[in-house]
């Protein structure tokens, strides 16, 4: 008996390891209470974070707490509780806090309960506000538009140069 409460404890100590590593590298994690989704919904936000390279897994409160022990995130323990769902990305900051928030305005069950951005602890509404800015790719799509205006209207004047000295030889 003793061996088999041994295995258990290394098992979990483990898992605590693990959700450590896995939140370490993360740029960014938000905890979501999924209590009240159907299999359905929750697949249907699966398959919307899988599509940009978010992942969602389900994790054991206590192992939560414990893998935020002495770390940055340790302001996270009191979100802890209920039904709780991890939401991360690796790569972009922006895109699980935007999937989620999208994702509750039209499932009232999904709640965000907490998280981080960029690696720094933040309040709902800086997740909130995060989540309504312009992503990645909607960011360089700006800044391709306003570096070619300037380059148009300079093409432009050249072509009305080009085309003034035509006219005047």
């Amino acid at each position: 008996m003793k061996l088999m409460s041994e295995a258990s404890i290394a098992k979990k100590a483990e898992a605590v390891k693990n959700v450590n590593a896995m939140l370490t590298e993360a740029q960014t994690a938000i905890v979501v209470d999924y209590r009240g989704l159907t299999v359905a919904e929750v697949t249907d936000l699966r398959k919307q974070l899988r599509d940009a390279d978010v992942k969602m897994m389900v994790i054991k409160n206590k192992i939560l707490q414990r893998a935020v022990e002495g770390t940055d995130y340790e302001a996270l323990n009191d979100v802890f509780v209920g039904p709780t769902a991890i939401v991360f990305s690796n790569e972009d900051p922006i895109a699980p806090a935007k999937i989620i928030k999208k994702f509750a305005d039209d499932h009232e069950a999904l709640e965000v309960k907490g998280g981080f951005i960029e690696q720094s602890v933040k309040t709902l509404d800086e997740i909130n506000e995060y989540a309504t800015m312009p992503g990645r790719e909607e960011l360089l799509s700006m800044l391709a538009s306003a570096l070619q205006d300037p380059m148009r209207k300079i093409a432009r004047a050249v072509k009305a140069i080009a085309d003034k000295e035509d006219e005047a030889a």
